[in-house]
């Protein structure tokens, strides 16, 4: 007959939550002497922890919660692929939820997955350019780290934690440089929302290269960071700026929308417009033309973030991901 865990408390003189903290090393730590005669009951009645119970009881030594945005964005997809690499070499399971971009549903799910005594937490994504979420989510984070946790975010955020930072600026400042180096000055931009760091860094480069060659950047639309928000800007644009020799949009996704906005005005890439992107998402280069865009090394740093999260470095570490640009057919010089 197997022996149960009341069978362990009733040898030890202890209640079953006793036994119970001990066996998962609970938080809720137990006296040296009653812990001793535990484990001495342990070994006498030679007691198997049932495996399924032990990990309902301590799910954060074998999970990692995931915040991104949404897992089937392709910026996402590849992150999350790193961590799962990353999280599969240590035999860690990956709780992930996607946050849609909503502040307050990633407050709540910080809170769930600190609930659930993850191991680890990782945001994935940008920051937001709002102190008072960021106050409170950093609040969460604080409270979840003096309990044990670790945390890492992929972006730049005003949070606490170790962060791999992607060279977003000066990705940007490198594709303006070479653009505007091709002879472009009439030039659109397509950003992403302006609550976003990510947009800010991007937009940032952009305007750095333009300021250095002396061009102002009169055109600057604010989108979604997806298809059809960049086929919609690109619409607007032209519409409102006709004459532009080049449309740069801040992620491949909107690039992607505003081909498919010049195409159907039968308008040539990059014969009468150039087009550029940023990520160097897998379609980048499928595309007709193949598109010009800043590769960041998306699968690398979900696996840095991953590997930061179950370090143990006693301060927080930064990490850069360095961003190269990857000049394609989509952007020429101007005719």
């Amino acid at each position: 007959m197997a022996v149960t865990l009341a069978d362990v408390a009733r040898l030890a003189g202890v209640s079953p939550a006793t036994v119970s903290r001990v066996i998962n090393d609970s938080a809720k730590k137990v006296a040296p002497e009653l812990r001793e005669r535990v484990l001495a009951a342990v070994a006498q009645l030679h007691y198997v922890p049932n495996a399924h119970a032990q990990n309902v009881a301590r799910p954060r030594k074998s999970a990692v919660g995931v915040i991104v945005h949404d897992v089937s964005d392709p910026y996402f997809a590849e992150i999350t692929r790193g961590l799962q690499r990353q999280a599969a070499a240590h035999d860690r399971l990956l709780v992930i939820c996607n946050s849609y971009r909503e502040p307050e549903r990633e407050l709540a799910y910080v809170a769930l997955l600190r609930a659930q005594q993850v191991h680890a937490l990782i945001l994935a994504g940008s920051g937001y350019h709002d102190d008072e979420f960021t106050a409170r989510l950093n609040g969460e984070l604080n409270a979840y780290q003096q309990g044990g946790g670790r945390v890492a975010v992929i972006g730049r955020h005003e949070l606490v934690g170790s962060a791999v930072l992607p060279a977003n600026e000066a990705g940007a400042y490198e594709l303006g440089c070479r653009v505007l180096t091709q002879g472009h000055r009439r030039i659109g931009v397509i950003a992403g929302p302006r609550s976003l760091t990510t947009t800010t860094d991007r937009l940032s480069g952009i305007r750095r290269a333009a300021a250095e060659t002396n061009v102002t950047l009169e055109h600057v639309i604010y989108a979604d960071f997806t298809r059809d928000g960049g086929a919609a800007a690109a619409a607007e644009l032209l519409a409102t700026a006709p004459g532009l020799t080049a449309i740069l949009a801040l992620n491949d996704s909107m690039a992607v929308g505003t081909l498919a906005t010049l195409r159907e005005r039968g308008i040539s890439v990059p014969g009468q417009i150039s087009v550029t992107g940023f990520d160097d998402m897998p379609i980048a280069r499928d595309m007709t033309p193949t598109l010009t865009t800043v590769r960041l090394p998306l699968v690398g740093m979900g696996e840095r973030a991953m590997a930061l999260a179950l370090g143990d470095d006693a301060v927080p570490v930064s990490e850069p991901a360095p961003a190269e640009l990857v000049w394609r057919e989509s952007c020429a010089a101007p005719a």
